[in-house]
């Protein structure tokens, strides 16, 4: 059976054996029963054109219903480079990479799906953009098989984001990326609830370089990122990197007061040029009232998301929890860096740890 780790682990030492450097994948892992076994063949076949380097496999099981916990189980058991943190239950795509990261020991660490939307052999070409120098690569989205309406709308929130923060966040590309150890430690430093990684990544500097790639289908099951994920999605990464939202509202605040005075003009025009037709301003009375409270109601929403933001910080609660860590790997079985448990993620084993990318 596989052992279970049970000690937090202190730092991170990037492990070499013999001069190999440790490559770590980071795979969060969400009812993937289908089509999991399949990613990992497919990725140990890449890793196979690489055998100059050491690799570790971190899966991270987000709370997974269905039969992928059993599966990763099976996959540990038959491949030494593998461990599994299990979440206690569903904490989300980015809390999933956040544990992946925090447990990741590698000189090197790539995050990427498991649903070979990804492809694993792009992979091994961020590995070489990493050993040519750069410190963070991104795999850059050339094309990408999905519906019309997801393309057009991504394609249009990356740019809309970028043009609205102070952040330079690459064009196209999602989570599926490579840090060196000095960026990944750097990243651990990061710990809000409202997560957006490759923002935060983005934000950290550090020489960054782009992989481009043509993304797949995914190869079995259903997004896990659908409408109403994607859209909280982008709000966490508009309000967590961008002010713009409260700078709309200034903006719209002016723009309802020139309405306003536009109003005033014509209905004292109205009294004095019209006299006998002004009882019948019912309708615009009722226009502008509605506008006024819908101007407000936005307002307030916009204002409650980082009223809302303050107050899940101010909680202070774990970013995430693990029920267990699963490995062959003994040195971890020993203590020498496995987590387990709860984590407030300060990088000294109280870690928070938390779907599919869009």
């Amino acid at each position: 059976m596989p052992e279970i780790s049970s000690r937090v682990r202190e730092s991170h030492v990037p492990r070499q054996r013999g001069g190999a450097a440790l490559v770590s994948y980071v795979l969060p892992v969400f009812n993937e029963q289908d089509g999991i076994r399949h990613f990992h063949d497919e990725l140990v076949a890449a890793l196979g054109e690489r055998p100059e380097f050491t690799y570790e496999l971190v899966y991270v099981n987000d709370g997974s219903a269905d039969g992928t916990l059993a599966i990763l189980e099976d996959i540990a058991k038959n491949d030494r480079r593998a461990r599994i943190v299990d979440f206690a239950r569903n904490f989300g795509h980015q809390m999933a990479i956040t544990a992946g990261i925090d447990e990741a020991r590698g000189d090197a660490v790539i995050v990427m799906d498991t649903d070979l939307q990804d492809p694993p052999k792009v992979s091994l070409e961020l590995i070489d953009a990493w050993r040519d120098g750069a410190e963070i690569v991104h795999a850059r989205r050339r094309t990408r098989q999905d519906t019309l309406f997801k393309r057009a709308t991504a394609h249009a929130y990356y740019r809309l984001l970028r043009s609205s923060t102070d952040v330079d966040i690459p064009l196209d590309t999602g989570d599926f990326r490579l840090m060196d150890r000095r960026a990944a430690d750097e990243l651990r430093r990061f710990r809000e609830r409202s997560r957006f990684v490759r923002g935060m990544v983005a934000s950290m500097g550090f020489r960054q370089s782009e992989v481009h790639f043509d993304r797949d289908e995914r190869f079995a099951g259903e997004t896990k990122y659908p409408l109403r994920k994607m859209a909280r999605l982008a709000i966490d990464g508009l309000t967590g990197f961008s002010t713009a939202p409260l700078q709309m509202i200034t903006k719209l605040g002016f723009a309802v007061l020139a309405l306003s005075l536009l109003g005033i003009c014509y209905a004292l025009a109205m009294k004095v040029l019209r006299p006998e037709i002004t009882v019948s301003g019912w309708t615009m009375l009722m226009v502008v009232v509605l506008f006024l409270g819908g101007v407000q109601m936005l307002s307030l929403g916009v204002l409650g998301s980082y009223i809302g933001r303050t107050y899940s910080e101010v909680q202070g609660r774990p970013l995430y929890t693990v029920r267990q860590v699963i490995a062959h790997d003994h040195d971890v079985a020993a203590g020498d860096d496995g987590i387990a448990g709860n984590g407030n993620g300060n990088g000294n084993g109280n870690g928070n740890g938390t779907g599919d990318d869009d």
